[in-house]
């Protein structure tokens, strides 16, 4: 199986890595190309250990380090946007798009024109582009596969089912560092408090996205499109525990639950081996020492992103674009201590009230170079608007 690996030094590539690493004895894997950003030491390592065809940073500024490191190595190296598009064109079996952000959405688009299988871990893909990525995928007979574990969860669950006997699909959350937090508690929160996860072990921009709920905004609209589901067949309910990681009720309200540890490499290898199943030997589920499996009602006046993602999934237009470009730029602003925890939302929340912004309610961009000019128009008011 030859597989490209887009942003292979984060969280999600590290985990796709480990996975390779434990099973490439029993299975024929051959990584074509990694591609990562600033990490250039685990990136080069990576592609040494692997021995892979071509590297890729996406920060042009790093390729001479990135020669010099791999200068003994019969490695293609590259770098910059255009590079990672054009490892998409390589083609491959497998794909992951695991890179974090809008900066994962061309690639994407594209990897879908040129690869059998695409396992999305780049929400930002279904929230900006969801029509288009799916359309695309169809003309050119591709197949997407869910990596986030919550969507992942539901692909399975739904399995070989008649999707309009869907009446519900439940999205589960930890709740992040601040679950238990009073709203004037999270009023003054660090990025220190707000990157130090209960659960899982993601990178900083994930874990505060998670923290804020804002991670479980974007999957909320990325369901959307991945199961072409109706707003009122959505819900979010905080599952500290992380086990249950989606629900499916039916109409003859059957619910079905996928539990797996909170260990990205359950999904990952799901989408790997599809549509087999196969031994993977990671950590068992041990149903007997779990103490509890709980669930709460999400507090929406601590979280507004769910209730501003709510008010994007009644839409038709491309709103999601602007969604996910101010909540990129709150989160920047948040970390370079511009604005404060809570800020974030407002800030959302303005650029998306905007009169400006009201027509892409019912316009629906067709094209990636549509929806980069609005990601980039929206980043840019965002910067500017003062909380």
């Amino acid at each position: 199986m030859k597989i490209i690996i887009f942003g292979s030094t984060g969280s999600i590539g590290q985990s796709t890595l480990s996975l390779i690493r434990i099973l490439k004895n029993t299975q024929n894997f051959k990584i074509l190309a990694l591609t990562g950003n600033d990490n250039i030491d685990q990136l080069c390592k990576d592609a040494i250990e692997f021995n892979v065809k071509r590297v890729v940073t996406a920060n042009k500024n790093c390729i001479f380090q990135l020669k010099q490191k791999l200068s003994s190595h019969n490695i293609e190296i590259y770098a910059g946007e255009e590079a990672i598009l054009d490892t998409a064109r390589m083609g491959a079996d497998w794909i992951i798009s695991a890179i974090v952000g809008f900066a994962g959405v061309p690639p994407t688009i594209e990897a879908v024109k040129h690869c059998k299988i695409v396992a999305v871990a780049n929400k930002e893909s279904l929230v900006c582009a969801g029509k288009l990525l799916i359309d695309t995928a169809i003309t050119f007979k591709s197949k997407l596969l869910p990596v986030d574990s919550e969507h992942n969860a539901i692909f399975q669950c739904i399995n070989s089912e008649n999707p309009k006997t869907i009446k519900k699909v439940t999205l589960t959350a930890s709740g992040g560092p601040f679950r238990n937090f009073t709203l004037s508690e999270m009023a003054n929160v660090t990025v220190a408090q707000a990157t130090n996860h209960p659960t899982w072990e993601m990178g900083k921009r994930i874990s505060i996205d998670s923290a804020s709920m804002f991670n479980k905004a974007l999957e909320l609209i990325e369901a959307k499109y991945f199961f072409d589901l109706k707003p009122n067949q959505l819900e979010v309910v905080i599952h500290p525990e992380s086990i249950i990681h989606s629900m499916v009720t039916f109409i003859d309200n059957s619910t079905l639950a996928q539990l797996c540890p909170n260990d990205m490499r359950n999904a990952i290898a799901h989408t790997l081996n599809y549509p087999e199943r196969k031994k993977i030997p990671i950590k068992d589920l041990d149903l007997t020492s779990l103490k509890n499996l709980s669930f709460e009602k999400v507090d929406e006046k601590k979280f507004p992103s769910i209730t501003l993602a709510r008010m994007i999934l009644k839409t038709k237009g491309s709103l999601g674009v602007v969604f996910n470009a101010a909540k990129e730029i709150a989160l920047d602003r948040f970390i370079s201590k511009d604005i404060k925890f809570l800020d974030m939302s407002n800030l959302v929340e303005k650029v998306l009230l905007l009169p400006e912004m009201n027509e892409f309610e019912y316009t629906l961009l067709n094209s990636i170079d549509e929806i980069i000019s609005l990601n980039n128009r929206v980043r840019q008011i965002s910067k500017e608007i003062r909380i």
